[in-house]
């Protein structure tokens, strides 16, 4: 007996001394590696001045600031510029362009005045000089082409004030293709939408395949002449859910030579059993806010205030970092490890229950080197495949724009 008890004491004192080493292992790497997130809403807060992007906001619900940036060990990370689909009017098109440039100059206001600490990027190796300088790297991505409405040239012009990757559409089909959580309209791409996918490859915009409707992923991918990229997605084999891939889209992805960016909001992660008090609560602010669409800045600061009100209110049971990483290991085993990212969606649902903001990102990490991945193989899903992607679609626009 005496003997049956020390051995069990001698493998729980060699299981912690592993575990331990695993740990310290993995923040080592985390602090190592450039880390970057492909997809956070965070302009939102800043627009409506919810935040202060240079202060730690965790009482206010929000996820992305610079010191939990640094707590978290997140050197760079992809803003967002996102609006909700409107009416597809050339007046509401223009307004759109026009929100669209105010939340570019918004996020441009933030990042200098916080210059020592962070920077606009708008490539890799702006972000690699970024992290030599010990300051965080800001690149910005658009989800939506509401704002770019029937003009090509309005593409070129997002791309000279910064934006790197453009979500072809959002929630509801727009005038360049149909969304997965919509009816169909064009069965895929319009006329517009394929003018839209050589424009973007032409001037080296990254194609964002995320919210859009199956047959529009699949025109797309025939159609790029470079990789795209999901930036907040997950895999639908393990979650059916419109928003994530099936197998065979992935599939098509790595011939592409794609990434696709794990999503951390919890419903692309894991079924997850309902609150009926909650969705109901949740139902009736989407029917007062007319379900978000074009809404007057002042109508979106109020529905984004009752929003997170109902969410402290009636909580939702989230996912794991455990249940996240297993949709790395099922698209690392189905399309190999060059081929998967992370795009966290924070401040736009995104959030774990062991992972609700950025400062826990270390976690992630964490998992990925209990479940054996070695340090290069973590370093391309933290940035290294998404940096891949994007040196790519700028090698292509430049061999193109010297012809």
């Amino acid at each position: 007996m005496k003997k049956s008890a020390f051995s069990l004491l001698f493998l729980l004192a060699f299981c912690i001394s592993v575990n331990s080493q695993s740990v310290s292992r993995a923040l080592e790497l985390h602090k190592r590696l450039l880390t970057v997130d492909s997809h956070t809403d965070t302009p939102m807060r800043l627009v409506d001045g919810a935040i202060n992007f240079g202060t730690n906001n965790s009482e206010t619900r929000s996820c992305v600031d610079l010191p939990r940036m640094d707590a978290g060990g997140l050197d760079a990370v992809f803003f967002a510029v996102f609006l909700g689909q409107g009416a597809r009017t050339p007046e509401k098109h223009e307004l759109a362009f026009v929100q669209a440039n105010r939340i570019i100059d918004t996020i441009e206001e933030v990042v200098r005045r916080y210059s020592d600490r962070c920077g606009v990027a708008t490539s890799p190796l702006q972000a690699l000089e970024l992290e030599k300088q010990g300051r965080h790297a800001v690149f910005l991505g658009m989800e939506n082409g509401y704002p770019i409405g029937n003009s090509l040239g309005n593409i070129e012009h997002f791309y000279d004030r910064g934006v790197r990757y453009i979500t072809l559409c959002h929630s509801k089909n727009n005038d360049i293709c149909d969304s997965s959580t919509d009816t169909v309209g064009f069965n895929g791409l319009s006329r517009f939408g394929r003018e839209v996918v050589s424009e973007m490859n032409r001037v080296g915009m990254m194609i964002d395949v995320s919210h859009i409707s199956d047959s529009s992923f699949y025109q797309v991918v025939r159609l790029s002449k470079v990789p795209v990229v999901a930036s907040h997605s997950c895999a639908r084999a393990l979650c059916d859910n419109p928003r994530n891939l099936t197998d065979d889209m992935l599939l098509k992805l790595k011939n592409n030579g794609g990434v696709v960016q794990l999503c951390i909001l919890s419903d692309y992660v894991k079924a997850l059993p309902r609150n009926p008090v909650r969705d109901s609560a949740f139902k009736a602010l989407r029917v007062k806010y007319r379900n978000y669409e074009g809404l007057t800045d002042d109508e979106m600061k109020s529905a984004r205030r009752e929003y997170y009100e109902n969410d402290k209110k009636f909580p939702a049971q989230k996912a794991t970092i455990a249940d996240a990483v297993d949709h790395i290991d099922y698209m690392v085993k189905l399309i190999g490890i060059e081929h998967v990212g992370i795009g966290t969606d924070f401040d736009g649902g995104g959030g774990l229950a062991d992972c609700p903001d950025v400062s826990f990102l270390y976690g992630i990490t964490e998992e990925l080197v209990k479940r054996g991945y070695s340090d290069s193989d973590v370093a391309l899903i933290w940035g290294g495949n998404l940096f891949r992607v994007m040196d790519q679609v700028d090698a292509y626009a430049q061999a193109t724009q010297t012809r």
